[in-house]
């Protein structure tokens, strides 16, 4: 039998405004991630206008935020709501870490969405060529 993966969750770990945006982040993410794929990417093609690119950092600070308010964020198999919600804490910042969704390149089939800068995925434990992205909304 194995271990269930440990899931960081502490929301007292994040400083106050930090964690209200954060979970103004991961609430407006699981409203998002309801709807199809089509109409999330053209929302998030909208929020990015006028954005700067964000830094490694900045997105790296956007996820553990996310990860620390939100067991459905921090859980493994929450990549869509933890992927939006992390685009969206970047954008209320003046920023932008572009948006992906893909699959994995080799079988078995198995889909994920994540965040990147400059091409490489940021906090994933996969390598940056493990999953093939379908779109991004960089």
């Amino acid at each position: 039998m194995s271990m269930p993966e440990a899931i960081y969750y502490d929301p007292r770990s994040v400083p106050l405004p930090t964690r209200l945006a954060a979970r103004t982040a991961v609430a407006a993410a699981r409203l998002l991630a309801r709807r199809p794929p089509r109409q999330i990417r053209r929302v998030l093609t909208r929020l990015r206008r006028g954005a700067v690119p964000s830094t490694r950092e900045e997105v790296l600070a956007a996820r553990q935020a996310v990860t620390a308010v939100s067991l459905v964020c921090a859980a493994r198999e929450g990549c869509l709501p933890r992927s939006l919600a992390v685009a969206l804490l970047c954008r209320m910042r003046g920023g932008w870490a572009a948006w992906c969704v893909g699959t994995r390149r080799l079988p078995p089939f198995a889909a994920h969405a994540w965040v990147e800068v400059d091409g490489a995925p940021v906090g994933e434990e996969f390598p940056a060529d493990y999953f093939r992205p379908l779109f991004t909304v960089a």
